[in-house]
């Protein structure tokens, strides 16, 4: 008799699959023309998670080497999403945070893709659909907080 219990691997993959074919639609949907790259998105984001970082503590979070990420600051900082400001104790060093402008346009992104998700949930699930999704959001909350725990320190952290 074949066992009904999901094996951890098969639950991995269609957890991977589903959360990166989500994250896809989100990241298209939402796009506009002139909106911020998914590199940019992506910086922005660890920005408005963590405060202020220096550029090497951000390379680090976003897991690239900093030279990747220069022009990249260049060009947020160009379009007015990010300012910089000397670190307190080093002066050799800048910290990098959102300027209120760029709060302003990242909370509005945050808000039509969670206007644009809201719908599609309201539309697809019935009550009991939508209790188990909120469950499984903290499931993988969980499993995303266990990641972290287990990851190397990011470098440059």
């Amino acid at each position: 008799m074949a066992s009904t219990i999901p094996d951890p691997a098969q639950c991995a993959s269609r957890l991977r699959t589903s959360v990166s074919q989500l994250t896809r639609q989100l990241r298209s949907g939402s796009a506009a023309p002139d909106g911020p790259s998914v590199a940019k998105l992506s910086v922005l984001g660890q920005l408005h998670r963590h405060g202020p970082c220096t550029p090497t503590t951000l390379a680090g979070l976003e897991r690239v080497k900093l030279q990747s990420l220069t022009r990249l600051l260049a060009e947020l900082e160009a379009e007015g999403w990010i300012g910089r400001t000397p670190h307190p104790t080093d002066g050799r060093q800048w910290l990098l945070s959102l300027t209120a402008e760029g709060i302003r346009r990242l909370k509005a992104l945050m808000r039509s893709r969670e206007a644009a998700l809201a719908e599609v949930i309201g539309a697809t699930l019935d009550a009991d659909q939508r209790a188990l999704l909120l469950q499984a959001c903290g499931l993988i909350d969980g499993i995303a907080a266990a990641l972290e725990s287990s990851d190397p320190p990011a470098p440059g952290a």
